[in-house]
């Protein structure tokens, strides 16, 4: 077996003679030519349509980067025929013999010219609408006069460019919405109510009548008659060995009540507002292995609207106003928690109103009546002793509510010339909370109120029935 040694720097030389004959003996090699296409030109088409193109030069060769944004014709050696097929950009190269004459950025736009006399036609008022192409998507930016046509611009925009219009268009006008609601309701109540429940004990037995569950027996069978709350007069008889007792139940009773809630709110033409003056009253749910959770539901005075300022000047409303009560009178009771009922008095419309109209969105107007008559057969039908076993009631509900809204286009105030809740308040002194029982001081009223009472030349205490306001109570915005 033979082993040969390898001389590292015999080898090194001759890579180097190698590399040297071989540059000697090469011809010389073509330069590499790179075409500066920095600033390209810019051809724009319209979708759909078509250009024709003109060269400098005969063309030998065409080349388009993306063939699916567009097609191409040679209609002759200078002319080229391209029509717009996708919105986007591509590069169109031509050759003249074997080198490239042109490079073109070919842009496919959308039609703005159609669009533009689309919103000229259906909005002929809307004269500061600029469209404008930018790529492949379309600018629209200027000004409009209401929210609804601004809805209408971006519709056909998006008819001609789905999903690349870029809106900078701006709502010119008052399109700040004030939403006055008014809910109104009387109640009345007639209530009538006679029942008796007599034990009598006697030498060798007792007696005892249960009517309208005025009076019970003790679960400890100890005997003793238990009073429910309803009992409000007890006679007693006794001559020693007999004993008679009675409880009475006697009621005649009116009640009276008056709600009105005024709920406003302010809110931008196409938003959203709500709001809710009251708070959350937690009810317990069950819930799994013998868990009890707890949710919180709202009650007290609620508006929710969306206005939409239209081109005629109307405003259209989706209101949604609610005045809801807790009820212990209709109250549930589960493991031990007392649970009220809620009183709930709401409307959801949409309506069409002018600025400072109003229209009554609801109304009702309710009378129930009641009677029940309780009484032990026989016994109760006898002409005089017959009221003593016998439990009449008599109620009669009557119940009108009425709910009003009112729309006003509003516009900023100005703070140094209004008054809020507790500006005319004064402090009493010492003779005046003491000595006269003045909860407030008089000669009341802030350097804001009376400078502007004084600039109306008005009375200090104002009627103001066109917004349900009068004298010092209630703050109304201005128009």
């Amino acid at each position: 077996m033979t082993i040969r040694s390898f001389d590292t720097g015999l080898h090194a030389r001759l890579i180097l003679i190698f590399l040297a004959a071989l540059l000697t003996a090469a011809p010389a090699m073509a330069e590499l030519e790179i075409l500066d296409t920095e600033a390209p030109g810019v051809i724009r088409i319209v979708l759909s349509k078509s250009t024709i193109l003109t060269a400098d030069r005969p063309v030998s060769r065409v080349s388009l980067a993306e063939p699916e944004a567009a097609s191409i014709v040679v209609l002759s050696p200078r002319q080229i025929y391209i029509t717009g097929k996708k919105l986007g950009t591509t590069t169109l190269t031509l050759w003249s013999g074997g080198q490239v004459s042109a490079v073109y950025d070919l842009v496919i736009t959308p039609d703005v010219t159609r669009l533009k006399r689309m919103i000229h036609e259906i909005l002929p008022r809307e004269r500061s609408v600029q469209v404008l192409s930018s790529g492949e998507s379309i600018t629209l930016s200027g000004s409009v006069s209401n929210t609804a046509d601004l809805t209408s611009v971006l519709s056909l925009a998006e008819a001609e460019a789905p999903g690349k219009v870029v809106n900078l268009l701006r709502v010119d006008g008052v399109q700040q919405v004030m939403l006055e609601v008014r809910v109104a309701e009387m109640s009345r109540t007639a209530l009538k109510r006679m029942g008796i429940n007599l034990a009598a004990t006697f030498s060798n037995f007792t007696i005892y009548s249960f009517l309208n569950n005025l009076t019970s027996l003790a679960a400890d069978g100890s005997g003793r008659i238990d009073l429910t709350d309803k009992i409000n007069g007890v006679f007693q008889y006794n001559n020693g060995q007999s004993n008679i007792i009675g409880m009475l139940d006697a009621l005649k009773a009116h009640g009276l009540a008056r709600l009105l809630a005024e709920p406003n709110l302010t809110c931008v033409s196409g938003e959203s507002a709500d709001f809710l003056v009251g708070g959350e009253i937690p009810i317990p749910k069950p819930g799994a292995l013998g868990t009890v959770s707890i949710e919180f539901k709202p009650f007290g005075v609620g508006l929710s609207f969306t206005p939409t300022v239209l081109s005629s000047g109307a405003i259209n409303l989706h209101v949604s106003p609610e005045v809801s009560e807790l009820d212990y009178t209709n109250a549930m009771r589960y493991q031990g928690y007392e649970i009220p009922a809620i009183a709930t008095r709401k409307a959801t419309t949409v309506v069409d109103l002018a600025d400072g109209q109003s229209f009554a969105i609801a109304g009702l107007i309710s009378e129930s009546l009641k009677e029940n008559n309780h009484r032990f057969p026989v016994l109760g039908d006898l002409p005089v002793l017959g009221m003593l076993f016998r439990s009449s009631d008599y109620q009669k509900n009557k119940t009108e509510l009425v709910i009003i809204v009112t729309a006003h286009l509003v516009k900023p105030l100005d703070m140094a010339k209004q008054t809020l809740p507790g500006d005319d308040f004064k402090e009493p002194t010492d003779y005046e909370f003491y000595m006269l029982g003045l909860l407030e001081g008089k000669n009341t009223g802030s350097a804001a109120a009376i400078a502007a009472s004084q600039a109306n030349s008005q009375p200090e205490t104002v009627v103001r029935p066109e917004t349900g306001f009068d004298g010092d109570f209630g703050h109304a915005w201005p128009r």
